[in-house]
């Protein structure tokens, strides 16, 4: 265990002694390792505290970065470059065809957004659209931080109700956006829902469908991946890319979404939630 997981567990103990909230939350993530996920112990012991190590890092990351104006953290940079590479592989082979570079919800938010930037130098662009339904300026300005990432958010009828025409704009004019299919749908406030339904853990499930009606239109691609902390290092898993017109699309995002949530539950961010991807579309 790193000493930021150590000090995130210290965090769930003594913030749990005086907000139930908190202390529940843990308990609801964990339970989900077990008795949904059926993960080993040692995932199911971490998962509790994965909030307080999201926060640390994300305050790491983005105190560090305004203290320092231009602090680099390398290995943020290698993945960045290694998803850079695989962009342009996938520009050359098929030069016609979008791209929709997909975190998926790990570790922190404000990693994630460091390797977005970086991707928009490392691709020549000068700016990239990331459509995001997290809250804006957590601890600061984050457009000042972050300059040349254009967020088009998700929440809000004003910002809902245009978001396909921005992202097709931005398709068109850069080639490349940024989305986080994994998004799960509890995190949603419509009804109904727009979803695909698909297999997830040996039983139905839905996922949010935006993703493959909009690259179906573009005949676009997607490119996912996930981040790591694990040692006190950052790692990425990035997945196969997936032709967003084809037929099993849905099935195979959710099947790169299973093999996330096994491999790294105790990182994921929306975690402690009973209802994960197994929910009513329509009330």
């Amino acid at each position: 265990m790193t000493k930021a997981e150590q000090l995130a567990n210290i965090m769930l103990r003594v913030n749990g002694l005086f907000n139930a909230v908190c202390r529940a939350h843990g308990n609801i993530r964990a339970e989900i390792a077990r008795d949904i996920l059926h993960l080993p112990a040692a995932q199911i012991k971490r998962s509790r505290a994965a909030a307080q190590l999201e926060k640390l890092i994300d305050q790491r990351i983005y105190f560090g970065r305004d203290i320092r104006k231009h602090e680099a953290l390398p290995e943020l940079d290698a993945i960045a470059e290694k998803l850079a590479a695989r962009i342009r592989q996938l520009k050359r082979d098929v030069p016609n065809q979008p791209v929709f570079v997909s975190p998926f919800h790990y570790v922190s938010q404000y990693a994630n957004i460091y390797i977005v930037e970086r991707l928009v130098a490392l691709l020549d662009l000068k700016s990239l659209s990331v459509v995001s339904g997290v809250p804006r300026n957590q601890y600061g300005d984050d457009h000042k931080l972050i300059p040349g990432i254009k967020v088009l958010y998700t929440y809000g009828d004003a910002n809902r109700n245009g978001l396909g025409v921005r992202v097709a704009r931005a398709l068109k004019r850069d080639g490349v956006v940024v989305l986080f299919s994994d998004v799960p749908p509890f995190t949603m406030h419509r009804y109904p829902m727009e979803t695909a339904e698909v297999r997830m853990f040996g039983r139905s499930a839905r996922i949010h469908n935006g993703v493959f009606r909009m690259g179906e239109s573009f005949n676009a691609l997607l490119l996912p991946f996930y981040l790591r902390f694990e040692r006190g290092h950052f790692e990425a898993h990035i997945f196969d890319h997936i032709p967003l017109a084809a037929p099993d699309a849905p099935q195979r995002l959710a099947n790169y979404i299973e093999s996330a949530l096994t491999d790294n539950y105790q990182q994921w961010t929306p975690g402690g939630h009973p209802a994960m991807y197994s929910f009513a579309p329509n009330r």
